[in-house]
């Protein structure tokens, strides 16, 4: 955005040779007082002024200026748009009048250029005088006209025209964003930041003529009002963004209240005296500027990497903000002080998208923390903390999903009681997970192992390969027994889900067929196959 004002302003600069102001002495007139052909102002009555009012009124302008080669104008103000109403009557050297055009946002004439006050005007060579008249109920800056040929001043206002709709734009996507936030969630910074949002949206959409142009809106005061909710709006957005609670922050909670309580008696005094709402504006922005950076500054020495990418976003906004309201007029003919307010807050609504976009990235990482410990815990559940495989828990589970032709092996370990009490529990521990480790290998994908504690373990398949499953349990015994552990020994008993009506009846079946295994594998001293 500040390139954009860079080049607008380069490009206004280079269109804007043979544009000059026309300055002469102002007039205020009193209440009620009405024009009748004078030529002259300094012999009606008026009062000398040194400028216009900023709190508005009644004003003339007489100034004298000469046109050396004939041809098409453009007669417009520097400085600012926000005008009620305005004449411009230009006089010959006879005192005759040539030129007679009115205009304004109180004005239902149609300005021949967009966004634009301008009034086309042919001119010959000659001298002539130009009586300008002014009626607001304020202004934001101070009017003054000017002169331009029709060529230049078309090409002029090419870049602030499309700075206002493109930031216009912006503000209205954001504001719906904002807003569509709040409806769903209910914060109150995204509440608050989308009626700051539209203040600003309504005050420049005037105030620049876009409202008058596009819906013939004449609402004079929308260039006011709005900011005064806006500013209000605005300390209640930093205060929940930066988190500002009285237990936590007492002092800068204090200093937000204070200010709000000042921003509702500047709306009130506002109603009594709406000539003085837009200067009340004024003392608004640069309070809620003053606010926010200071509560960003507070918050991000404490770490906060919220209040620091917020504090980037108004550091400019408080830099460019000052700056539009602290001054009154400038040196480029077709960008106002209107520009520099409509750019200001679209840096800072752009940087604070920074803001949003954080705080969505920091909501998604705590979100997958959040999963990922819930899986830790349902996995930490599920599994055997010495062998790793999974546990009863796991194995109920698994028992719901096995189809009709699956099968559940309980098996039972012998010698773990012996190496414990000859070697100690460590070895015991050792037996077991690498018997685990056996069993795992060897099953692969065709059958999952789990220990239900102590020296039991059971085995499901999906395919019922119970004679398979027979096998690897052999192959893991022999394993073990060459490894070291030759004392080891199992007893394994199997059953289809096929044979039991629950998952209770096809735990209990094979269960009682592993102890009649390990019974008859005691008395005869050779492992024993269930029938089934």
């Amino acid at each position: 955005m500040v390139v954009c004002l860079i080049v607008s302003l380069s490009w206004s600069l280079s269109c804007l040779a043979d544009a000059k102001e026309i300055a002469g002495s102002w007039y205020q007139a009193p209440e009620g007082w009405t024009y009748r052909g004078q030529a002259d102002m300094t012999v009606a009555g008026l009062k000398s002024a040194v400028k216009v009012a900023l709190t508005g009124g009644h004003f003339f302008q007489q100034a004298d200026f000469d046109i050396e080669t004939p041809g098409r104008y453009v007669l417009d103000f520097k400085n600012t748009s926000t005008i009620g109403y305005f004449r411009h009557i230009i006089l010959d050297a006879h005192s005759r009048p040539v030129v007679d055009l009115q205009g304004g946002i109180l004005s239902d004439e149609p300005n021949p250029f967009f966004l634009r006050h301008g009034r086309e005007i042919d001119l010959p060579s000659g001298h002539y005088r130009l009586l300008t008249e002014l009626d607001s109920p304020f202004f934001l800056a101070d009017p003054q006209p000017y002169l331009d040929s029709l060529t230049s001043y078309r090409q002029a206002i090419k870049p602030g025209n499309a700075l206002v709709l493109t930031c216009l734009g912006m503000f209205l996507g954001l504001m719906l964003y904002y807003a569509a936030l709040a409806a769903v969630h209910l914060h109150l910074s995204s509440i608050m930041y989308s009626i700051f949002i539209l203040g600003n949206l309504l005050y420049n959409g005037t105030a620049l003529l876009a409202f008058t142009e596009l819906f013939d809106m004449h609402w004079f005061y929308l260039v006011s009002f709005p900011i005064l909710f806006s500013n209000f709006a605005y300390i209640l957005f930093v205060m929940s963004l930066l988190e500002i609670r009285h237990e936590a922050y007492p002092r800068l909670n204090r200093a937000g209240n204070l200010s709000l309580v000042l921003l509702g008696g500047g709306i009130a005094l506002a109603m009594f005296m709406p000539h003085w709402s837009l200067e009340i504006d004024r003392y608004g922005v640069g309070l809620f500027l003053l606010y926010g950076l200071v509560t960003g500054i507070v918050r991000s020495l404490e770490g906060s990497t919220t209040a620091r990418i917020y504090l980037c976003a108004i550091g400019a906004f408080f830099v460019l903000g000052i700056t539009a309201i602290s001054i009154d007029s400038l040196s480029f003919y077709t960008l106002y002080v209107e520009h520099m307010g409509l750019i200001s807050v679209s840096v800072e609504v752009m940087l604070l998208a920074l803001v949003q976009a954080y705080q969505f990235a920091q909501l998604y990482r705590d979100k997958q923390y959040a999963l990922e410990c819930l899986e830790y815990s349902n996995r930490v559940a599920r599994t055997d903390n010495l062998t790793g495989l999974p546990n009863r828990v796991a194995l109920d589970r698994a028992l719901e999903n096995l189809p009709q032709h699956g099968s559940l092996t309980f098996i039972d370990m012998d010698g773990l009681k012996y190496y414990n009490d000859q070697f100690g529990h460590e070895r015991g521990d050792e037996l077991l997970c690498v018997f685990a480790r056996h069993l795992n290998e060897l099953l692969g994908d065709n059958a999952q192992a789990h220990r239900l504690g102590g020296d039991e373990f059971a085995i499901t398949c999906e395919q019922g390969d119970v004679s398979w499953i027979e096998k690897m349990l052999i192959q893991a015994v022999d394993a073990m027994r060459a490894g070291g552990f030759g004392f080891v020994g199992a007893s394994s008993g199997s059953a289809y889900v096929y044979e039991a009506t629950s998952k209770e009846k096809l735990m209990h079946m094979a269960d009682c067929r592993m102890y009649e295994n390990k019974r008859l594998r005691k008395t005869t001293g050779q492992t024993a196959k269930y029938v089934l």
